[in-house]
């Protein structure tokens, strides 16, 4: 089966400057969504069929098979543009939009095979709503095969008290599609070319038109506005939060956790409220993630806690702690049993095995020896105004409280700052390094 998914349009009710589909729901944008479910449900081949403003969706999804419609001239007009590809593959088509991200991969692969075992020439993805004002009435003949699509400012009042509607997801045999197109008109008030019209052609040449119907109406949303954006991503997080604590994670209120799709966690780690989990973050076995953190991009090993803290592109090897109130930023490496503490922000560093930096530090650019102490107060200089500097600090060193280590600069093993120096020169091994003025004292009052 390929597939011809939808996403030509303006989306003006968005009120946006972006395209709707590249609008993210739960850190996905919405057609990069449809995309991935569609991966799983097992489409061969994917056609894009992009309009307004392509070259940010393109910007969004990479390198993908797409056709431009110029003018958006109906869903049919958009379908019938791939005419070719569709030839191209001779094989079964489904047809989805951009801006339907909820739609599941269960739900298409039952599709498909409903299609497959009942050899039909069309089949149509339902669903029974509670309010169906809007959408187009789905009416079944005696054999429960559709006769006729109704649109809502078509339809009477018996027709208007169905509750089965069209959502608008479509597979077709290619044959019966593109005969159907042929026929196709746009005699019509918009002056469109409509995909329904080409299921009403097959129903008429007496095809096997048949409905899929489910009953989950969060599936068939699509986003037309803000609103109905956060809507989408509130239901995507739920679905997220229910696969990971399946999965044996524990998330302590999942209503005020936030972990986005792409996100993996190991079993029996736990998450805390008020929690944000961002991008491409692995998080490992026994983790305890506290309160008002933020991951963004990282990966994190086994036992590691963290508590009160923002973490960006790093990585965090097992039983490692931070926090509370850490910023670990992009290409920051911590090694086994760190410990990064309060109000402490490290940048492009590496921290080796049993470093403590406990509290009111900043770290930059330098890599640290195993067991060594960071003393609270410590500055990296890395920055001289116009280039960054490396400081390189070795094993089992102390760093007195309020040191400034102004890189480039190296300290040995097994040395040690006085507290309130100012460290412009190497260290060797086994030393110890002053770097302060000399203290005087003298009465008050006097010269």
């Amino acid at each position: 089966m390929i597939s011809v998914i939808l996403a030509a349009g303006k989306g003006t009710r968005m009120k946006s400057e972006l395209p709707k589909v590249v609008h993210k729901v739960n850190g996905v944008p919405m057609l990069k969504k449809v995309s991935d479910t569609l991966d799983e449900t097992g489409v061969k081949k994917k056609i894009f069929i992009l309009g307004h403003k392509k070259e940010d969706v393109l910007s969004e999804m990479g390198e993908i098979d797409y056709i431009e419609q110029q003018e958006q001239l109906g869903t049919g007009h958009a379908v019938l543009i791939a005419k070719d590809e569709i030839l191209k593959n001779k094989d079964n088509v489904l047809i989805t939009y951009g801006d339907s991200p909820l739609i599941k991969k269960e739900t298409l692969k039952k599709m498909e095979e409903k299609f497959e075992k009942d050899s039909l020439d069309c089949i149509v993805l339902s669903c029974d709503v509670r309010d169906p004002f809007g959408y187009g009435r789905i009416i079944l003949d005696k054999n429960d095969q559709i006769a006729d699509i109704i649109e809502e400012k078509e339809a009477d009042n018996e027709v208007k008290k169905i509750k089965e509607i069209n959502v608008g997801v479509y597979i077709f045999k290619y044959e019966s599609l593109l005969k159907a197109l042929d026929k196709i008109d746009n005699n019509n008030e918009k002056g469109e070319y409509y995909l329904t019209d080409a299921i009403k052609i097959l129903v008429k040449e007496s095809g096997r038109v048949e409905s899929f119907k489910i009953c989950d109406e969060n599936e068939i949303l699509g986003v037309n506005s803000k609103a109905q954006l956060a809507i989408a991503a509130k239901i995507l997080r739920d679905r997220k939060n229910e696969e990971l604590m399946d999965a044996g994670v524990i998330l302590i209120d999942p209503s005020t956790t936030y972990i986005e799709d792409s996100v993996l966690i190991g079993q029996d780690t736990i998450i805390y409220p008020n929690t944000i989990i961002q991008g491409k973050t692995v998080i490992g076995e026994n983790c305890i993630i506290y309160g008002n953190t933020r991951i963004i991009d990282t990966k994190i090993l086994d036992n590691v806690k963290i508590e009160s803290s923002l973490v960006e592109s790093s990585v965090i090897e097992n039983n490692a702690t931070v926090g509370p109130f850490a910023h670990l930023r992009p290409m920051t490496h911590l090694k086994e049993n760190v410990h990064v503490g309060n109000f402490v922000e490290v940048k492009n560093s590496i921290l080796h095995n049993d470093v403590k930096a406990g509290h009111l530090s900043y770290i930059g650019d330098a890599e640290i020896g195993k067991e060594t102490n960071i003393g609270a107060g410590t500055i990296t200089c890395n920055y001289d105004g116009q280039k960054k500097h490396k400081t390189i600090i070795g094993e089992k060193v102390f760093i007195g409280s309020d040191s400034v280590l102004v890189a480039p600069v190296t300290i040995g093993n097994n040395s040690m700052t006085a507290a309130g120096s100012v460290i412009t020169n190497d260290i060797e091994d086994e030393q110890i390094a002053f770097g302060r003025a000399r203290q005087i004292n003298k009465e008050r009052g006097k010269n």
